[in-house]
């Protein structure tokens, strides 16, 4: 499928994957609405990809834990694209420690920024692609929603959650012509694993934000009739 002249709203978009996603896209010549919490990355990317790419690009901040800052920006976003073909919901955090030692403000912040923030901004996107009778959606997971392990508690069930939200949705919605897809990346070389403590070990043969960008665009791109519910994308690092 031609990306071309599509419209996406992205989360996350200032670093990591978020970013990465965004350059890929608009190599495409899609047009991006981008969220993040942090101003100044939002603004250096957006200048980059105007120039660079000549898309049109449009920026909000918000905190998407917050359901109220996250529907007026979405909203903001909508208005000015005019329409979402494509929906990334990467934004999320991660704080690791044993259950009983990581404080329940923690605990509840991952769940409340990783969860409930992708269904406040897919809640406040969803009806706009309903209207259209199609869409793409696709969700952030990880390796770390098929299988816990110690001191994850916390981020390992906002993906495990996840990926039941993706099911769940893309069979309530497939016959709108709306693919809502998972993607479960294992650990990227990201400043959300390094400053968090993951051995990440060989960085030259860890996953790049950039290759989940690329499974990003492969799924993007598939025929409107495929429905792919979750794709893997594994490093060749040993852990």
């Amino acid at each position: 499928m031609d990306l071309k002249d599509k419209k996406a709203l992205l989360t996350g978009a200032g670093k990591g994957i978020g970013k990465a996603a965004a350059i890929a896209l608009a190599k495409e010549g899609v047009h991006l609405g981008l969220l993040s919490r942090s101003q100044s990355d939002l603004e250096t990317l957006k200048q980059h990809l105007t120039s660079t790419y000549g898309v049109k690009v449009y920026i909000a901040t918000a905190d998407i834990s917050n359901k109220d800052e996250a529907d007026r920006a979405i909203e903001g976003l909508i208005q000015e694209l005019g329409s979402v073909d494509i929906l990334l919901n990467n934004a999320g955090v991660a704080q690791f420690g044993t259950l009983v030692e990581m404080e329940s403000e923690q605990w509840e912040r991952i769940i409340q920024t990783n969860l409930l923030g992708t269904y406040y901004v897919t809640r406040a996107v969803l009806p706009s692609m309903l209207e259209q009778r199609s869409g793409s959606i696709v969700n952030i997971a990880s390796t770390a929603g098929e299988r816990g392990f110690a001191t994850g508690s916390a981020y390992c069930a906002s993906k495990f959650a996840i990926l039941g939200l993706t099911e769940s949705l893309m069979q309530e919605v497939r016959k709108s012509n709306i693919r809502v897809t998972a993607l479960t990346p294992s650990t990227v070389n990201t400043d959300l694993a390094v400053n968090t403590g993951l051995p990440i070990g060989d960085e030259d043969r860890m996953m790049q934000p950039e290759d989940v960008a690329e499974l990003l665009l492969a799924t993007l791109k598939l025929p409107n009739r495929v429905f792919i519910k979750t794709a893997g994308i594994w490093t060749t690092n040993p852990q």
